[in-house]
């Protein structure tokens, strides 16, 4: 009884946190429902077909036929998903991402869970039971992915762990024997992939910390999670400024994304986890429009953090050329701070011609053909010290405001 009453003052303290607080001092809680037929939860949405209700004692999922998404875009390197569930004793559950990149299968009857990696990622938990309710938690920390089963009434748990580990490049540019895990890119889906039921009761999403020193935005060139050997990683452009500024730092970043999604995504997590400095590289897959920079300087602004906007690397079609013209010009127009990563990543320091040796080489025969706009190990650490010239202030804990 005392161990129900703790949980459920957890639980309560929550919503009040999230409720009442999210908006107004910093949170590791970006989301947190308790589902019920007398709730409202327009930002769960199901596929067409699927069969699911809201009852007493959560959302009843029978139907096979798809997945129910949570409409909330997230792309914290470091983050967690919790569900409360119940299963029927047939039940296989999914829970993946809407990209499909990464997913999560828990066998009730055979006891088992997998993640759909190749070879397969699998792990017995023989203390799994149909009459029994669990807490299904899916953490990410840049590459290690974690699967952690919790029994509600024993407190008896399980892991499964697994590591990305990135090619490096790409055709005759790989330079190491990957692992793709996938990145749970976007938005968590759940569902039933065969059995009887799933009921869900509970749903919470948690980032790895709050009351950050500093945020870092981008797309793939600030997500070097999934082209980085894992032996290198540490190495990333990314890593290395975390590593090395006073306070607590995280990134979030999702390959192919342009500014648009980052607008989108900011929304989701800097109201809630706060920031004293938000960092953006976007521009390299297009979208960048002076309209759409200042959207993006004005609402890191109205967050009361301070925006640092970034030139683009160098790449191989010297598109970062006019992407920077504009960002400077935005940087100009909100007297804002950037560090020049296309004069770290050009041949001779002028941001015009990409110096290969600083990047991956990604050979896409027959499509895009040979790219150069992912820094490696070298390019990630002339990117590092351009920050330290043109950024001093995020090193440097001291300096006034």
């Amino acid at each position: 009884m005392k161990t129900t009453k703790l949980l459920f003052l957890f639980i309560i303290a929550g919503m009040y946190i999230f409720q009442i607080h999210a908006e107004s001092i910093p949170t590791t809680l970006l989301y947190h429902k308790i589902l019920n037929e007398t709730g409202s939860f327009p930002e769960l949405v199901a596929d067409a077909g699927i069969t699911a209700d809201y009852t007493p004692d959560g959302l009843k999922i029978t139907g096979k036929e798809g997945t129910i998404r949570l409409d909330r875009y997230y792309s914290l390197g470091e983050r967690m998903i919790r569900y409360h569930v119940k299963f029927s004793d047939d039940a296989v559950a999914l829970f993946k991402s809407n990209t499909g990149d990464f997913q999560v299968s828990v066998d009730i009857a055979r006891k088992r869970v997998s993640v759909a990696t190749n070879p397969e990622s699998w792990k017995k938990m023989d203390f799994l039971d149909a009459t029994h309710e669990y807490l299904v938690e899916i953490y990410r920390s840049y590459q290690k992915h974690m699967i952690r089963i919790v029994d509600v009434y024993t407190a008896e748990s399980d892991i499964l762990s697994l590591t990305m580990d990135g090619p490096g490049g790409w055709g005759v540019g790989i330079e190491n024997s990957s692992f793709d895990t996938g990145r749970q890119h976007d938005y968590y889906c759940f569902g039933l992939q065969s059995g009887t039921s799933l009921l869900v009761r509970q749903i919470s999403v948690l980032a790895g910390a709050c009351d950050l020193f500093l945020l870092i935005y981008g797309d793939s060139i600030t997500e070097p999670d999934g082209y980085f050997p894992t032996r290198d990683f540490p190495s990333a452009w990314t890593q290395l400024i975390m590593k090395n500024v006073p306070g607590r730092a995280m990134s979030s970043g999702r390959g192919g994304c342009t500014i648009h999604h980052v607008l989108e995504r900011i929304k989701n997590e800097l109201p809630y986890v706060k920031a004293k400095y938000v960092m953006v590289t976007i521009g390299t897959n297009g979208g960048n429009t002076e309209e759409n920079l200042s959207e993006l300087v004005e609402y890191i602004l109205s967050q009361g953090s301070v925006p640092i906007l970034n030139n683009i690397p160098c790449n191989e079609s010297g598109t970062q050329i006019g992407a920077n013209q504009m960002i400077e010009k935005i940087r100009r127009k909100y007297n804002i701070n950037g560090c020049k990563f296309d004069v770290a990543t050009s041949i001779n320091q002028d941001g015009l011609e990409v110096d290969k040796s600083t990047m991956y080489h990604e050979d896409y025969t027959g499509t895009w053909g040979q790219i150069y706009h992912h820094p490696n190990v070298k390019g990630s650490q002339a990117m590092y010290i351009r920050t330290l010239i043109d950024v001093p202030e995020v090193y440097d804990a001291t300096l006034p405001d």
